[in-house]
């Protein structure tokens, strides 16, 4: 019996210290923000920042379209560049084929961007 428990006691050692790193990363921010003064909001601090209209107003109030036609479009070229490093990395390997495919995939995002920018997609008033 005494062996079955020698065998659980590093599973336990390490579930607990998980369980501490993990409580501390909770719990530490909120303390150091409440000794900070980080909580005390201000005008400054509930005003909006990213998407551009008072967060705090009427759920079926309309608002601009362009706000999610830049965010997609963000994206879009984020995904190319998350493409972009593991083809050239394996360029040695995947060779003319590889290059040609990406290439054509280069020349679908320009010809994207493109008709984008045609219809105004990316001008801000």
């Amino acid at each position: 019996m005494a062996d079955v428990a020698a065998g659980y006691l590093p599973i336990l050692l390490f579930l607990g210290i998980a369980l501490a790193l993990s409580a501390g990363f909770v719990f530490l921010p909120m303390l150091v923000s409440r000794l900070t003064g980080a909580q005390n909001p201000t005008a400054e601090k509930l005003s909006e920042y990213e998407c551009g209209f008072p967060a705090f107003e009427d759920s079926r109030a309309q608002f601009d379209v362009r706000f999610y036609l830049v965010a997609i479009l963000f994206i879009v070229f984020d995904l190319e560049a998350a493409f972009l490093f593991p083809w050239a990395v394996t360029l040695d390997e995947t060779g003319w084929v590889g290059w040609a495919a990406m290439m054509v995939f280069l020349a679908e995002l320009g010809l994207g961007l493109a008709y984008a920018w045609k219809k105004g997609a990316l001008e801000w008033e």
